[in-house]
């Protein structure tokens, strides 16, 4: 697939769906038009006061449930990196892998699946908006939607808008997410000015327009995305590196994957649906909205 970009229209009206469709409908010939939904719960412990809270997201995206699990007293890969000491002869000495990581991203089928497994458990888990001193622990209610569409414009572009809708009803403005398919990665500063180009020409010019760019690091993506392939690769070159210690010559020279600085699977399927719900669920967390 291609390169994308995620926007907040913080300010939008209740009609920025309709303006955008229009803008969409004027400016762009070729288009098409079908349902974009999502739907977002968040939990936290309730292991007592003296455990560390952790909490947990969990957005349904088509058949798949994107979950990030927060623990703030686990390190990250990146406290792992710097208190790396080196010992005596100069070599950086080896820290043992934790248990786990702050954060864990997982991917859940059928939706609903999350859920059941939680009451099936008994684990002590709730939903933020239930109370706490007591009630029922079925986590259960939706708490965050977001209801839109998603436009495909040509062959080269597919547009996706959707509103906020908090339990209740309430509209907190709306999410915008451009990709580009011609471009093979996801890297949203090396087209960033491509992506920018397209919102401009579907988001209407209105005096008070507040958007917010969301952005993440490579540091964000390392902690929670595991790269299958990179890890494979290095698994292989180790076993290179160990034959090559027996043979005076190795014969044999992969170029796979070399040269090119994309990765197979980076943008398609199920890994771009990760990729973009973890971007969705950082920019609701951001804004204290889940």
């Amino acid at each position: 697939m291609g390169i994308t970009g995620l926007v907040r229209w913080v300010n939008a009206p209740t009609t920025g769906l309709s303006l955008i469709q229009e803008n969409i409908r004027r400016n762009h010939d070729d288009w098409h038009r079908e349902e974009w939904k999502l739907s977002v719960r968040s939990y936290r412990s309730t292991l007592g006061a003296l455990a560390p809270e952790r909490t947990m997201c969990a957005l349904t995206m088509n058949e798949n449930v994107f979950v990030l699990v927060d623990d703030p007293f686990a390190p990250t890969r990146a406290d792992l990196a710097v208190h790396a000491s080196k010992d005596g002869n100069g070599a950086v000495a080896t820290i043992p892998d934790p248990a786990h990581y702050r954060y864990t991203f997982l991917t859940l089928n059928p939706p609903g699946a999350l859920e059941q497994l939680l009451t099936q458990l008994r684990a002590r888990w709730a939903t933020t908006k239930q109370n706490m001193a007591g009630g029922s622990r079925q986590p259960s209610a939706q708490q965050l939607a977001i209801d839109g569409a998603i436009y495909t414009i040509g062959t080269d572009w597919i547009v996706r808008a959707g509103n906020i809708v908090l339990n209740g009803n309430t509209v907190k403005g709306m999410l915008l997410e451009a990709e580009y398919l011609p471009i093979a990665t996801m890297d949203f500063a090396r087209g960033s000015e491509v992506v920018s180009s397209l919102l401009l020409s579907i988001v209407p010019n209105l005096p008070d327009l507040v958007l917010g760019q969301v952005t993440i690091s490579a540091a964000q993506l390392e902690d929670v995305l595991w790269d299958k392939e990179a890890e494979e690769q290095a698994r292989r070159e180790a076993e290179r590196a160990e034959r090559s210690g027996k043979d005076e010559e190795d014969v044999f020279v992969s170029l796979d994957g070399e040269g090119d600085g994309v990765q197979r699977g980076d943008w398609v399927g199920v890994e771009r649906d990760r990729r973009s719900a973890y971007l969705i669920i950082g920019a609701l967390k951001s804004e204290g909205l889940v």
